[in-house]
């Protein structure tokens, strides 16, 4: 089959860059577009993806999400027409499953936070598959239309199909421009432009003020990874002295794995950290969604509401390869059964 994967925000790599190579492995061939947004190219390539690179995003506005938006799906359609696509994959993308439902390709639309209105409200009516954690009650995604055989429900969290076979590359740590010494602590700020988050993050900026001052037991050294350009040239100019903020895409997944401790706004971060079993906060300021609610239930995931509530404490050990979960199995479901 020929099967087009497309990446609209850096979050998306780490998922669907495994499914991409089961599919390849397995005879299929794979064709990836990716929007010019955060570090989404620079991690495709990372992760061993060639990419065609389509649009830019549209900044904080609606007005101006909707112009890029228009723009992208006009340039995806012409780069689509006359590939005789078989099936689309998107973990998010608001632009694919217009040009699918154009081109009449069976789509499917993978997501695990359910309040993210606008974007299910679209991509669930148009797409013939909804991919979703069975952590979701299927009674929150009726709404969007995602009910009967299009929900798909799987077990367990993406993270845990997407680290299967994981080892972390211990020079990650350099590679991040932290130094060996001391604790290591990962930031990644809010999602500032995506409607669905809120307003700004307090509770970030005193976290990161808190590690970056932080000098007992040799300090802290914490790597933050920014979502734009503009949050990181914000960051530097703290001049906080064990605080890096690298200037280019950065195996993420290894530094989580060797933290002592993850502070993230956003989500996949976070349960990389918990199937990693990197001590994690939560400073997510929209409404929680019901896979990490049951993180928190179980003790996994800690919200933080206080930046004076932080915690870091060294690691008795960093993670080992991780077992996880067959993301053959998630690439069967997004794709052999979408028809």
């Amino acid at each position: 089959m020929r099967i087009w994967i497309d990446l609209t925000n850096s979050p998306h790599v780490p998922v669907l860059a495994p499914l991409a190579r089961v599919l390849v492995a397995r005879g299929d061939t794979v064709h990836v577009t990716a929007r010019d947004y955060a570090q989404t190219v620079g991690l495709a390539r990372l992760h061993g993806l060639d990419v065609d690179v389509i649009g830019h995003h549209g900044g904080g506005s609606r007005a101006g999400k909707a112009r890029a938006a228009a723009g992208r799906v006009v340039a995806l359609l012409r780069w689509a027409r006359g590939r005789r696509l078989d099936r689309a994959l998107a973990h998010g993308s608001t632009d694919q499953p217009i040009v699918a439902r154009l081109l009449r390709v069976p789509a499917t639309t993978a997501f695990d936070y359910e309040y993210a209105v606008l974007q299910h409200s679209l991509n669930c009516r148009l797409a013939r598959r909804v991919l979703v954690p069975d952590a979701i009650p299927p009674a929150r995604l009726a709404r969007y239309g995602a009910r009967g055989a299009k929900l798909v429900r799987y077990p367990g969290l993406k993270e845990e199909y997407a680290l299967a076979g994981f080892t972390p590359d211990p020079a990650a740590r350099a590679a991040a421009g932290a130094r060996p010494d001391g604790l290591l602590a990962i930031l990644r700020p809010p999602p500032e432009l995506a409607l669905y988050h809120g307003l700004a993050d307090p509770v970030f900026d005193g976290v990161l003020r808190r590690l970056g001052e932080h000098e007992d037991d040799g300090g802290v050294e914490t790597v933050v990874l920014p979502r734009t350009a503009l949050q990181g040239d914000r960051i530097r100019a703290l001049g906080l002295p064990r605080v890096h903020v690298p200037a280019m895409a950065v195996d993420g997944q290894s530094l989580v794995a060797l933290a002592d401790l993850v502070v993230s706004a956003g989500g996949t971060m976070n349960r990389e950290a918990v199937v990693l079993g990197t001590p994690v906060y939560t400073t997510f300021a929209g409404r929680l969604g019901a896979v990490d609610e049951a993180l928190i239930g179980d003790g996994r995931l800690r919200r933080l509401e206080r930046a004076e509530d932080v915690r870091i404490e060294p690691r008795p050990t960093a993670a080992g390869r991780v077992e996880g979960r067959d993301p053959a199995i998630l690439a069967r479901l997004a794709v052999d059964r979408c028809a």
